[in-house]
């Protein structure tokens, strides 16, 4: 029986795997390999990893579409991996079914850490209750559609508790303009510029500082996440 998590690597920059091979095991993960998205996708489907990292420079396809190749038939959480300044692609990648992405180079500490957040996500049985979260003196409780803010209540607009809730339920993931446009506002007309005063709005109702946000932060160029709840 597997006591260890398995991460699938389709990556084909030696110096990262080598990075890897020295430190993902003695975190407790089993490392399987691939430096094409051939050779990737037959290990995705043969040993059925907890998690994938994808690089989205593959030698022989186009990570993007070697990650909608994946979507057909696994819903294990995929990690794509993208250069600084390819905010684009990372986009692209999140749209695609991504649950989250690294930007290059990065350290070990944060690769666990993400990973952590995918395997919740993961596990976490449809049915579930929608969660409590808490962070930072923030406290929200999606039964009761409450939300906290050092233990006194704060009250939004319907449509920024939409995007509060939405957020909360990706927790520790990025989520992209495009997916709140989606998600929040329905595909009803929206632009990027509504969503960043939404957001901005939002900032100033549940951060003690909302110029040094400690649970909504931006990912420049791509979208929002909000910390992990600390429970």
């Amino acid at each position: 029986m597997k006591t260890e998590k398995t991460l699938l690597v389709i990556e084909d920059e030696t110096a990262i795997l080598m990075f890897l091979r020295s430190s993902l095991p003695r975190a407790g993960w089993e490392l399987l390999e691939a430096t094409t998205a051939r050779v990737g996708l037959g290990l995705a489907a043969k040993s059925k990893p907890d998690v994938i990292l994808l690089d989205l420079g593959l030698p022989d396809q186009d990570g993007i579409e070697t990650l909608k190749t994946l979507r057909k038939w696994t819903s294990a959480p995929v990690i794509i991996i993208s250069a600084r300044g390819q905010e684009i692609d990372k986009i692209r990648g999140l749209d695609a079914g991504a649950d989250d992405y690294l930007t290059k180079p990065f350290g070990i500490p944060e690769l666990l850490a993400r990973l952590r957040v995918a395997l919740r996500h993961a596990e976490r049985a449809p049915e579930d209750a929608p969660p409590m979260y808490e962070n930072a003196g923030l406290k929200i409780d999606l039964v009761e559609r409450r939300v906290w803010l050092r233990k006194k209540e704060v009250h939004l607009s319907p449509l920024q508790y939409d995007l509060l809730a939405t957020l909360v339920r990706n927790a520790g993931r990025v989520v992209s303009q495009k997916q709140l446009m989606k998600e929040v506002w329905k595909n009803r007309e929206v632009t990027p510029e509504l969503v960043r005063i939404t957001v901005h709005q939002l900032r100033h109702k549940i951060e003690p500082d909302p110029v040094r946000p400690r649970c909504l932060k931006t990912e420049p160029g791509v979208g929002y996440r909000l910390e992990s709840s600390d429970n």
